[in-house]
C-alpha cells in the first residue's frame, strides 16, 4: 500500500514550492488534484509528467475508488488549486477515509494564504481563528459577526472580491468604523498588496478602487473587556450576602475579586473583618 501525500503548492509565485514537493510530484503513481488544469501550470513548468486525476467538491465521493486503487499500487499526491490542501479545499474526506483504511497519510509544509496573511498583518499572532469563507448572505454574515464580535483572538476568513466591500460593510455595522482590519490581496503575485487600518478607511478605499483577485479577511481581536472597580462598600455588601449565605471567606473572595476588580487577598482581609463572631 502506498503513501496519501498532502502537497502544497504555490498560492501565485511558482517558485514557492519545495524541493521536497516536487520530488513527491515526480515520484508519485498518481497525482489528485482540485483542477487538473491548473495543476497542469504547474507540472509543465517543472517538467513534471506524473498522471493527473480529477479531485473536487463535486466528485470528491465518487472519486474515492480511484484514489484507492491507485494507492494499491503506489504513491499518491493530493493537491488542490493554490495553498494546502483541506484548508478550505477538498481533502477531508480523502483523508479521513485513509485513516480509516489504515494508509499512511504524510503532510508535506508549505503555502497557505491564511497563514501568510497573517504573519504580515501586523495583527495578534500568539492566537488566532481561522473560519474560512465567510456567509454569503447578508443576515447570515451580519449574524456571524455579532457572534464573533468579542472574539479575542484575530480572526481570518476568506473572501471573494465581488463581496468584500459589502462584507466590510457589515463588518463595520458591527464592530464599529474604528476597529482595525487588514486586507490581504493577491498574495506573492505581482499585484499584492496589504491595506491596514480603520474598517472605515479600508471600506472607503476598496469603494473607491474596487478589488480584484484572492482575498484573506482578518479583524483585530475585541479589546478585552474593562472592569469596573467596586467601591469598599460593595465589597463588603458582597462580602456580607456571600457569608450570609454561608460560603467561607476564602471561597467569598475569589468569586468577588473576579467580579469587583479588587485583589483577592485584599476581599479576603475585607472578608476577615466581616465574618461574624461566634458568641462564646
Amino acid at each position: 500500500m502506498g503513501t496519501l501525500y498532502i502537497v502544497p503548492t504555490p498560492i501565485g509565485n511558482l517558485e514557492d514550492i519545495t524541493l521536497r514537493a516536487l520530488r513527491i510530484l515526480r515520484a508519485s503513481a498518481l497525482i489528485a488534484a482540485e483542477d487538473t488544469r491548473t495543476t497542469r501550470v504547474l507540472l509543465n513548468h517543472y517538467e513534471i509528467s506524473t498522471p493527473l486525476t480529477s479531485y473536487h467538491e463535486h466528485n470528491k465521493l465518487t472519486k474515492l475508488d480511484v484514489i484507492f486503487d491507485a494507492l494499491e499500487n503506489g504513491d499518491v499526491a493530493l493537491v488542490s488549486d493554490a495553498g494546502t490542501p483541506g484548508i478550505s479545499d477538498p481533502g477531508y474526506e480523502l483523508i479521513r477515509d485513509a485513516i480509516a483504511r489504515g494508509v499512511t497519510v504524510t503532510p508535506l509544509p508549505g503555502a497557505c494564504a491564511a497563514i501568510t496573511a497573517l504573519v504580515a498583518s501586523g495583527l495578534p499572532t500568539d492566537t488566532f481563528l481561522f473560519v474560512g469563507f465567510l456567509p454569503r448572505k447578508d443576515k447570515a454574515l451580519r449574524e456571524f459577526f455579532a457572534a464573533h464580535a468579542m472574539q479575542q483572538s484575530t480572526l481570518v476568513a476568506y473572501e471573494s472580491p465581488n463581496r468584500l466591500t459589502d462584507t466590510l460593510a457589515a463588518i463595520q455595522a458591527i464592530y464599529g468604523a474604528d476597529h482595525q482590519i487588514v486586507v490581504a490581496r493577491e498574495l506573492s503575485k505581482l499585484y499584492e498588496e496589504f491595506q491596514r487600518g480603520r474598517i472605515a478607511e479600508v471600506l472607503a478605499y476598496y469603494q473607491a478602487k474596487p478589488p480584484r483577485g484572492e482575498i484573506v479577511l482578518l479583524i483585530a481581536p475585541a479589546p478585552p473587556p474593562q472592569v469596573v472597580v467596586w467601591d469598599e462598600d460593595a465589597v463588603r455588601m458582597a462580602i456580607r450576602e456571600q457569608l450570609g449565605a454561608g460560603v467561607s471567606v476564602k471561597d467569598a473572595a475569589r468569586v468577588i475579586a473576579a467580579a469587583s476588580g479588587w485583589d483577592r487577598r485584599d476581599v479576603y482581609a475585607l472578608g476577615v473583618e466581616e465574618k461574624p463572631v461566634k458568641p462564646d
